[in-house]
């Protein structure tokens, strides 16, 4: 009974990854990156794809050899932690060190960008930006505005 148990769960599981789109299958993969924050108030993961193929992964978390906040603490300016590095600006860091080119990418945020990484994302070649949950932000309204000047560039909510 045991073997015949597992083996329909298998099957089920086999079916929800048939049946799963690639939005939603990257949008799972930014959680699963974002576990990797050392900034615990805000656990965000970047996923950057060009063709369904992974370029580039960040979380937020500190520079390379600083102290991370789990550790030293926030660093708290106008209600911000700015001792970490975004997720998204860590995935475009990682494929600059690593020569990876993100002209016509899409990015994957769990968390919607702020004005600053949406800039980053857009000057690194990025072009679609999907996120699953709004970060309320007053400078977020410079992206609606740019993206009614710039209709090559999409910027999608998964989910809800």
């Amino acid at each position: 009974m045991k073997v015949k148990l597992s083996f329909i769960f298998l099957m089920i599981q086999k079916l929800q990854m048939k049946n799963r789109t690639w939005n939603n299958y990257f949008i799972e993969l930014t959680n699963h990156v974002s576990t990797r924050s050392t900034c615990d108030r805000k656990h965000v993961g970047c996923v950057i794809v060009r063709e369904n193929n992974i370029l580039a992964t960040g979380y937020n978390g500190s520079l390379t050899k600083d102290d991370h906040c789990d550790e030293a603490g926030h660093l708290i300016i106008d209600n911000h932690c700015i001792r970490t590095v975004h997720a998204e600006r860590n995935a475009v860091f990682q494929a600059a060190k690593n020569g990876v080119s993100l002209k016509d990418s899409t990015a994957y945020v769990n968390v919607e960008p702020c004005w600053e990484c949406f800039k980053s994302l857009i000057s690194s070649g990025v072009i679609n930006i999907y996120y699953e949950s709004d970060y309320p932000n007053s400078n977020n309204v410079y992206i609606k505005e740019y993206l009614t000047k710039n209709k090559n560039i999409t910027f999608t909510k998964i989910g809800d």
